[in-house]
């Protein structure tokens, strides 16, 4: 089976199809949407009579029908009063809790609360214009938007604490069910923003192939989310985020298994080859990123890689030690010393970006 009899093949026409009704929305009258829906999804609707035809005028006709669906239905919700990932009243409650709850806890000093507010809420509201100054000058403005990065320590933290339940098959129905709730209530809560649900998306579909044995395709789990996004949200597409974050998630599963590999791997455990893959890592996400920040914005992090290769790994560990002490201030037991050490991680990843930022 050819790359167009798969789901990327479907994915590629859906996403093309809702690009053009999102640009082209208002231009057809909303009242024959349905009756074209219909109309396009009637090869697919019979597509078990289609193998009956040639081969090569099946599959084209069902191409043809994500092509069209994904046109009317980015014509339909072009512009939707509330998208279907919008965040249900409890989780803003619980959003709010965590803001109060994070407020409390008795840093030694007086920004860490609201860098850590921003980092798990996305509220940036209490850092100071200094902060947000250096974030985006050092090219590091994506650590503070919510997005893949924040969820993907989540649910790497979710995945190594329940592992202690084991590989028993219940054990993994368990597992399945604590990481999907946990990383789905994180989206929820911290307001659904279309890079957000694309990481959960993702998460979603590798624990559904992990839960069922099956092979787990980059491309394939990547336009498999996209195609689903969309066809929840067809508006997602003129979001920023969500371009940026495909983009990136594209350079990262396309072009930086070709970069990692120029570094040989050698055995034992080696530094270099270390920094070379989280360098390799950066330049894949620029690279397909960058052409889209430039138009956009007309600017470019000229010190992207020296960024990435310091504020990544701080980030990773704040937000780690962080988890543990909101978690275990919850439950009274948090000891100064922790609460020192996530203070401390602060305030060295705000002065590393600082100092990038004055270069």
């Amino acid at each position: 089976m050819s790359w167009m009899k798969s789901i990327e093949g479907l994915s590629l026409c859906f996403t093309i199809g809702a690009w053009a009704g999102v640009t082209v929305s208002g231009s057809i009258p909303w009242e024959i949407s349905p009756l074209v829906l219909t109309l396009a999804a009637t090869p697919v609707l019979l597509k078990k009579r289609l193998p009956t035809l040639p081969g090569s005028i099946s599959f084209p006709l069902i191409l043809g029908s994500f092509l069209l669906l994904g046109f009317f239905a980015g014509t339909v919700n072009a512009f939707p009063s509330a998208s279907v990932f919008s965040p249900a009243g409890w989780a803003e409650t619980s959003c709010e809790r965590l803001k109060t709850f994070i407020a409390d806890i008795p840093f030694p000093s007086e920004d860490t609360a609201s860098l850590l507010t921003a980092l798990f809420t996305g509220d940036r509201s209490g850092l100071a214009r200094e902060t947000v100054s250096a974030f985006r000058e050092s090219g590091a403005s994506h650590i503070l938007a919510l997005s893949g990065l924040h969820l993907g320590i989540i649910y790497v933290l979710f995945d190594q604490l329940t592992r202690v339940a084991g590989q028993s098959p219940v054990a993994r129905k368990l597992r399945f069910a604590a990481i999907v709730l946990g990383t789905g209530f994180f989206t929820l809560m911290t307001g659904a923003s279309p890079s957000l649900v694309r990481a959960f998306l993702f998460i979603l579909i590798n624990e559904v192939l992990r839960l069922t044995g099956r092979p787990r395709k980059a491309s394939r789990v990547l336009c498999l989310a996209l195609l689903i996004q969309l066809v929840l949200d067809p508006s997602a597409i003129r979001s920023l985020g969500f371009q940026l974050s495909y983009l990136a998630m594209a350079g990262i599963f396309f072009l930086y298994p070709v970069l990692e590999t120029w570094y040989p791997s050698s055995p034992g455990w080696d530094p270099f080859r270390r920094i070379w893959k989280a360098a390799a890592l950066s330049i894949s996400c620029q690279i397909f990123t960058g052409p889209l920040v430039w138009l956009r914005f007309h600017t470019f992090p000229r010190y992207f890689l020296l960024t990435n290769l310091l504020a990544l790994p701080l980030t990773t560990l704040l937000m780690t030690c962080a988890v543990a002490t909101v978690t275990l201030s919850a439950a009274g037991i948090c000891p100064a010393l922790l609460i020192k050490t996530t203070d401390t991680l602060c305030q060295t990843l705000q002065r590393v970006l600082e100092i990038i930022a004055s270069m």
